[in-house]
């Protein structure tokens, strides 16, 4: 970022938020946004504590989950779809729709049909983030030279591996692109579900606090919901960074 001809940091644009934040806080603008040193300050009292730990554990365990299901589903399916048409028609229509639908309002049919345990959390989680890596790894097997395949069947490829070392690998830029975009999206869908489904996890802490007033450990722990998305983002796009090369073979 440069300011004035000033080259700055590349978190200097956090830094500049944190004291705004810090400045509104201070100034008691508004109750519901405390100073970003009580945030901190809160949250280094709650962070070994074992209700947070517990929630923590909770949250991880059914977002790893639903990113897995989402991932494992979602990069063949995408796939199929960029490499045949037939199921590239009848698939995509469904898969926009639920894109741009609000998948909150499919969470009472899940509690129905799944029950208000972690399976239905898991599976909440996986459909925030599973169309978006659907159609990232449509586009990416749409953008394929053409040469690469017929290069494949003029070997005598079995389609088991093309679909492994042609179609993924060329499509590998998109399909991490999705993931990441995914990822951020499974975030929410993880805390939509605890909130709708079963209060637990970070979703039980959000309840708590907020039904209490104690808006340093609400915004402590959005704070930690923050910076974990944040991070496995930076870490996805640096693997994007890692396999350009790749777009640039096709």
């Amino acid at each position: 970022m440069n300011v004035l001809g000033i080259r700055l940091p590349g978190m200097s644009s956090l830094i500049l938020w944190g004291l705004l934040w810090e400045a509104v806080g201070q100034f008691g603008i508004s109750f519901f946004l405390p100073p970003l040193s009580a945030v901190v300050a809160t949250l280094y009292e709650i962070i070994g504590t074992p209700a947070f730990l517990k929630a923590l554990s909770e949250t991880a365990r059914a977002f790893l989950a639903g990113v897995f299901f989402a991932i494992a589903i979602g990069i063949p399916v995408g796939i199929l779809m960029g490499k045949n048409r037939l199921i590239d028609e009848l698939l995509l229509p469904w898969v926009n729709i639920f894109l741009s639908a609000p998948l909150t309002a499919l969470v009472p049919v899940l509690m129905v049909l799944f029950g208000f345990g972690l399976k239905s959390i898991i599976i909440t989680t996986s459909l925030f983030a599973i169309w978006i890596i659907i159609l990232n790894a449509r586009a990416g097997v749409m953008q394929i030279n053409r040469s690469l395949i017929e290069m494949a069947l003029s070997f005598g490829a079995s389609p088991w591996a093309a679909f492994t070392k042609i179609y993924f690998w060329a499509a590998l830029p998109e399909i991490l692109g999705g993931v990441r975009i995914g990822v951020i999206r499974a975030v929410k869908g993880v805390i939509i579900g605890q909130l709708l489904i079963s209060i637990v996890g970070f979703g039980a802490l959000f309840e708590l606090y907020s039904a209490n007033f104690l808006m340093s450990h609400f915004w402590a722990v959005l704070l930690v919901l923050f910076a974990l998305a944040f991070s496995i983002s930076e870490f996805l796009a640096y693997l994007e960074r890692r396999v350009d090369y790749y777009a640039a073979k096709r």
